[in-house]
């Protein structure tokens, strides 16, 4: 039995395999995407095996079980550092003497579980702040990073959420008047090993900060932002906040010149 606060997926595996089957790969990368609209705090692995074959040998095709989805997990943008187990557990003896039924057994306790324990609110945690509008609003000066924290986007992809849509308009509203602001927009992804840059979904390419700061950039510019005072940049994941990873899925806009405005 499984709290709210946990999410629960199987994977199933032919006789003697550890190599995933195509339709349970397809499963479970839907799966992998279904995180994308949540918190997550950890993820445990765990591998086995139906009950033929020797104790020792179970034991370890059920930690290569386990050790295929964790690949499968990181090289689809899932950060390792939130996988904390990854354990073959070995066989699962048959507890069923009916022939009849003994195959299907077999076939369901061929398997890897993943639990995938949430986040829990802790409103003690919530800051507040103040709203982008006001900052971009009030006296800016050279060197000023701005944090545009409404601006999400979806693991994996350099396009905005719709529901950013309108905040991204106000801004562009605002930075039209500001017309002697110049700025740098960059950009910021999570879950990379290292410093590298992520897998933008959608060209396939690894330059998914760089992508980011350009829709923004682009963005801008439709709105009548002029391309002379705006340039953008891939951060990669050189600058990671050291909180929840969401939050390093971001674009902050770095102010580097304001002329002096005329008469």
């Amino acid at each position: 039995m499984f709290a709210q606060n946990e999410l629960k997926h199987e994977i199933y595996f032919e006789t003697d395999k550890h190599v995933v089957p195509n339709i349970e790969q397809n499963r479970l990368l839907k799966f992998i995407k279904n995180l994308d609209s949540v918190e997550v705090e950890k993820i445990s692995i765990y591998g086995f095996c139906d009950d033929i074959g020797s104790e020792a040998y179970n034991l370890i095709l059920s930690q290569k079980r386990a050790n295929t989805i964790k690949f499968l997990f990181s090289s689809n943008n899932i950060d390792e550092s939130l996988i904390s187990n990854v354990d073959g557990k070995g066989e699962i003896l048959l507890n069923i003497i009916n022939t009849e039924n003994a195959n299907t057994i077999r076939g369901l306790n061929r398997k890897v579980e993943v639990v995938v324990f949430l986040k829990t609110s802790n409103p003690e945690n919530v800051i507040e702040k103040k709203e982008i509008t006001e900052i971009l609003n009030g006296e800016l000066k050279v060197g000023d990073k701005i944090l545009l924290e409404n601006i999400l986007f979806k693991t994996g992809y350099s396009d905005i959420i719709p529901e950013s849509r309108k905040t991204l308009e106000k801004i562009a509203e605002i930075l039209v008047e500001k017309e002697n602001i110049y700025f740098t927009i960059q950009g910021h992804v999570c879950c990379t090993k290292n410093t590298r840059d992520a897998v933008d979904a959608k060209t396939k390419k690894q330059n998914l900060s760089l992508a980011r700061a350009k829709y923004i950039y682009n963005f801008l510019a439709k709105k009548g932002v002029s391309k002379k005072r705006m340039k953008y940049m891939g951060m990669r994941r050189k600058f990671p906040l050291g909180g929840d990873p969401k939050f390093d899925r971001r674009v902050e806009i770095l102010v580097t010149y304001i002329s002096v405005k005329k008469n």
